[in-house]
């Protein structure tokens, strides 16, 4: 949790530097990111064998709100690469840029809408999750920890494809800003 606060305090500041500092800084951040988080694949969040079916309702809430934090996370990075992409849009846009540009938006706007209906979906899992600890019976338990799995695959699912997304950005707009500097120079 430490990490992820440490990055949005780091981010915000981000906003007010020019592109080239920013992909610096960013790479740098990013890469650190992309280690956290195959560690964390290592160690994944995702408990071992059969925790879903016999854990207590309370861990699985504090799962769930970890999950939450993570999509607020992504959340807060999808915001900075379309602040990158908005910015620099109509200075890098060309026509040999126009089709790199567009596939990206596009792909940044699935993944938005993607992490949008995923906070949604883990926003309501942890009501019924509050409701379950305080009523135990007041759901299918077997049916519940099922839906529960289901979000779990979702998520990471999400996460795989947000990664694939910001790899995509970064590596065309790299490639862009190339092509841009080259043209400048005599």
């Amino acid at each position: 949790m430490v990490f992820y606060s440490f990055l949005f305090q780091r981010r915000k500041l981000d906003y007010n530097k020019t592109i080239s500092q920013s992909i610096c800084y960013y790479f740098f951040f990013n890469h650190t990111t992309y280690l956290y988080l195959t560690i964390m694949e290592i160690f994944s969040l995702r408990p071992k064998g059969d925790f879903i079916w016999t854990a207590e309702y309370k861990e699985l809430y504090i799962l769930t709100e970890h999950w939450q934090s993570d999509l607020k996370f992504y959340k807060e990075d999808l915001h900075f690469l379309y602040h990158l992409v908005d910015k620099y849009f109509i200075s890098l846009i060309n026509k040999e840029n126009l089709g790199e540009m567009r596939n990206l938006s596009s792909g940044l706007s699935e993944t938005n809408m993607d992490c949008d209906r995923l906070l949604e979906k883990t926003s309501k899992h942890l009501s019924h999750l509050a409701e379950l600890i305080d009523d135990p019976f007041k759901y299918d338990s077997h049916k519940f920890r099922s839906e529960h799995e289901e979000l779990e695959n979702e998520i990471s699912l999400f996460e795989k494809k947000f990664r694939k997304i910001k790899k995509e950005t970064f590596v065309d707009m790299e490639q862009i800003i190339q092509k841009e500097v080259k043209k400048l120079m005599p």
